[in-house]
């Protein structure tokens, strides 16, 4: 599929040409993905799957500089790309919900913030971290531009956590 995608653009993909490709008989491929939104799905699902969990490192401010960092290298180069368009495609096209992989890596942000307001940490919310740090790497692949440095989504989360603790203090 990457070497697919790689060679034409991604609304041109067709189930056709990836049984084709994959050598894989059509209506093996339908049965088992409907279509080709099913299809980029799943390899969207692998490639997250595959990814480092959210860190754990004991202190919030250090745990979400290195999930921005982790954001930042999952949404870059083709396979940001692959990710973002399948998902617009994929939630545009039927409303459905987000691929597991996806929606675990959400859940795994809830936890890692969780855990830092067990602590007794001051912790933003999820909301706010997708705000700051994914919804600029988003907006840079939609818009085909370079990517905000992950120094400058650093200095996000450190705004955002100072933020929380200012809010926390009133």
């Amino acid at each position: 599929m990457t070497a697919l995608q790689s060679e034409q653009p991604l609304a041109e993909i067709t189930m056709a040409r990836i049984a084709e490709r994959s050598g894989v008989h059509l209506g093996t491929l339908y049965r088992r993905w409907g279509s080709v939104d099913g299809v980029l799905l799943d390899v969207v699902s692998e490639r997250l799957s595959a990814r480092s969990p959210v860190p754990d490192t004991g202190d919030y401010a250090n745990d979400l500089r290195e999930y921005a960092r982790q954001a930042a290298e999952d949404l870059a180069g083709s396979e940001g790309v692959l990710l973002l368009r399948t998902l617009v495609s994929v939630r545009l096209g039927d409303g459905g919900s987000l691929p597991p992989a996806l929606s675990r890596r959400f859940d795994e942000l809830q936890l890692m913030l969780d855990r830092a307001a067990a602590r007794g940490e001051t912790v933003p919310t999820s909301e706010d971290v997708f705000e700051l740090v994914i919804a600029p790497l988003c907006a840079s692949l939609l818009f085909g531009t370079d990517p905000p440095p992950v120094e400058r989504l650093v200095e996000r989360v450190d705004l955002l956590a100072a933020h929380a603790a200012d809010t926390e203090g009133k």
